[in-house]
Parts: C-alpha cells; structure tokens; sequence
C-alpha cells in the first residue's frame, strides 16, 4: 500500500496543534512553523531529500506524546519536571515510521540546551544538528509567537538569538536562524499562509508499506488519540483491532484490509480538537457540548481529505456516526449512501463505545453490547447482518 507520508504525518500535527492549544494554550500551527524553519535550516545545511524528511517529519510531531505525557502526569504515575518522558515516547513513537536514514536522538534530545541544561545534560556538539534545530526553532517559536510577530520585531529578536548563542541555541542552529527568519519568511508563517507554505517547502514523501508498518503508523494515531481522555485510553486501539478481526472474517484482500484499519485508526483524529472537559464531563450534555462533540467526524474529514490515496480511508473514517435513516452526522447519509465498509466501521464504533467504561455508564458484557445493537438496527440505525456478524465473530 502507498501512503503520502509527507501528508499523514502533516495531518497528525494539525491535530496534535489542538492538543497543544486546549491543555496548554499553545498558539495555533505551531508544529507547522517549526517544521518550516527547519525545513529552510536544513537546506542551508545541505541535507538531501530523505535527511529532510526526517528533519521536517520529526519537527512536526515533536510533540506527538504529548498527550500521552500529560496523561500520566494527572494520573500521578511520574513526577518528571525536566520533561524526559516526553523526550523518549516521543521518539519511542517516531521510530514506528520508519524514515530512510538516521533520526536516532531527533525527538529525544529537542529540549537539550547548548549550555547541557536540558533534560538529558547534553552540551553543545554532544546531540545530533537535527535536534539543535528543531530545539532552536520550538524555543524562538514558543518565546515569541511567530505567526504574530511583526515585522519591526525582528532586530530585537536577532539580537536575542545572539545573546542566547551557546546557552540555549547551539552556534550553529543560531546561524541557520539568524539566516533564515527575515521578514519574508516571517511573513510565510502567520497562520493565513502557514499550510501553502507547508506544502512548498517540505519534501514529498511516498512509501509503499507492509502490513507491519501499516499495524505500526495505526498503533502510533492510537496512542496519540487515545490518551486524550482518561475515559478514550482504549477506545481507538479497540476499534483498530476488530476491525481487523472483522476484514479477516469478511475476507478482506490485502490492500482493503490495511486500509480499513487505517480508518478504524485515524477515525477519532478528529476528537483531538474536542476539549477534554467536555469528553470527561461526568453528566448530561448540553445542545452546545453536543455540538461541540459532534464536530470531531468533520474534523476527521478535514484532516484526512486531502491525503493523496486516502480517498476511501477518509470515507469510512467520516462516516461512523452516519445511520441508515439519515439520522446520523455530520452529512445526514442514508443507507443507498454507505457502503459496507463505512456501515461496519459504525457498528464497531458503537460495539467498542457501549462496551467500555465512560463517564456517563459502566462497562457492558458482549451480551449487553450486542442487545442494544440488535435494538439500533431494529429502529433502522445500523445495518441488521453486521451485527449479527459481529454477534458471531466477538461472541468468544
């Protein structure tokens, strides 16, 4: 199977952009603007196409663990105030891609100091030059705003840089950005040019994956999705692998089996733009927050419509809150309007929804789970012989 690589991992940092912004209020595009400044440093550096792409694709998801992270913070399973945990899973989750080259220590050291003040105590000339970029570019960014910093700003800036030379910047990741950050550039990262600048100066990035490295791009969206929310930590991975379970019991070939679980994997990319006190709320909804909930398949549908190929992954992705009737969201499909991969993709979704543990009900035996199933399709919501297929093949 061929996958835009370029454009996945571009669509997993648009939603992880959302993260950043609800649990820390962190500026929109962020992932973007630093994946850009690195892009244009490691030209300057002379670095070929796939030495870019690690460059530029771990420079987006430098947070991708974000949320896994914060997720054992509030738990109290780790007291990590240097932030190291977020180093390693961070590039505990990056080696699933599987980059032609060296990105060994890209993510893990991005929050070394030239000055060895960082988590891991390593100095300047003791990490690799992709990691002193990626920290250059996330500290400018994250001090000063970029997208809104204007341009009058820039010598104050400059002599920032330089005054931060060998404590914070390595020389020469501060080279690279007092080189690259002038006022054109600045002008390409506000957020009404971030994504056509995205588009012209990150390399183009196709790979024809095996299963295995399909399994490990869909564990990796999992992982990030699913440590949202206290009460999601299992949903997404649950899905994935039924939904693996069911394309061998519908006898799937190879290509539709991978991307069936691709979908299943990215379907709630979208819930990242859901503020996580509105998935936890412990009672009844408001319209509004419905709403608000509702927005996520639009979002999956955004995030994934523009990835070259993904044309059929994105169907079934925006489709599993769709019902027969026309009832469901967001585009009101009926049944002549789903096929049956997005019909058994809802059905899972609900099957893995009932079946766990949320704020507003306890966990469901199979048998509990496959009743209220029966009863849907009964109404005329889901589709009859799905559920009778996962009735049979989940039973177990």
């Amino acid at each position: 199977m061929i996958v835009r690589m370029d454009q996945l991992i571009v669509s997993i940092a648009t939603a992880l952009d959302f993260v950043e912004k609800d649990l820390l209020g962190a500026s929109t595009n962020h992932g973007r603007r630093i994946s850009v400044l690195c892009s244009a440093m490691g030209r300057l550096f002379g670095m070929n196409d796939d030495e870019l792409r690690i460059l530029t694709g771990s420079a987006l998801l430098h947070d991708n663990a974000l949320t896994e992270y914060i997720f054992f913070e509030h738990e109290g399973k780790q007291h990590d105030p240097a932030m190291k945990n977020h180093c390693i899973f961070g590039q505990r989750n990056i080696d699933i891609l599987r980059f032609k080259g060296n990105a060994r220590g890209v993510i893990y050291y991005h929050h070394e100091r030239a000055d060895g003040g960082g988590p891991f105590g390593r100095k300047e000339g003791e990490y690799p030059l992709m990691a002193e970029l990626i920290a250059a570019a996330d500290g400018i960014d994250v001090r000063n705003h970029l997208q809104t910093l204007g341009p009058h700003r820039l010598p104050l800036l400059q002599k920032e840089i330089e005054a931060e030379t060998g404590k914070a910047y390595t020389h020469r990741a501060a080279g690279a950005m007092l080189d690259v950050l002038d006022e054109k550039m600045l002008f390409s990262l506000r957020d009404v040019n971030i994504k056509e600048t995205t588009k012209q100066l990150l390399p183009v990035w196709r790979e024809e994956l095996e299963d295995q490295a399909i399994i490990g791009i869909g564990e990796f969206a999992a992982r990030i999705i699913d440590f949202k929310s206290t009460f999601t930590r299992r949903h997404t991975s649950g899905i994935a692998n039924i939904a693996l379970t069911m394309a061998r019991y519908y006898g799937f070939d190879t290509t539709e089996r991978l991307q069936f679980y691709l979908a299943a994997s990215l379907h709630d990319l979208g819930k990242l733009a859901t503020p996580t006190v509105i998935l936890e709320k412990p009672g009844p909804l408001t319209g509004d927050e419905f709403q608000i909930i509702k927005d996520h398949v639009r979002y999956t549908w955004e995030m994934l419509k523009d990835i070259e190929g993904f044309e059929k992954i994105c169907m079934w992705a925006s489709c599993h809150h769709e019902k027969l009737d026309g009832s469901g969201y967001p585009f009101g499909k009926k049944a002549e309007d789903l096929d049956r991969n997005s019909r058994l993709l809802c059905c899972i979704d609900i099957y893995q929804a009932v079946s766990e543990e949320r704020p507003y009900h306890s966990g469901r035996s199979h048998e509990e789970t496959i009743k209220i199933l029966k009863d849907m399709a009964e109404r005329g919501f889901v589709d009859s012989k799905i559920v009778e297929d996962l009735d049979k093949v989940l039973a177990g």
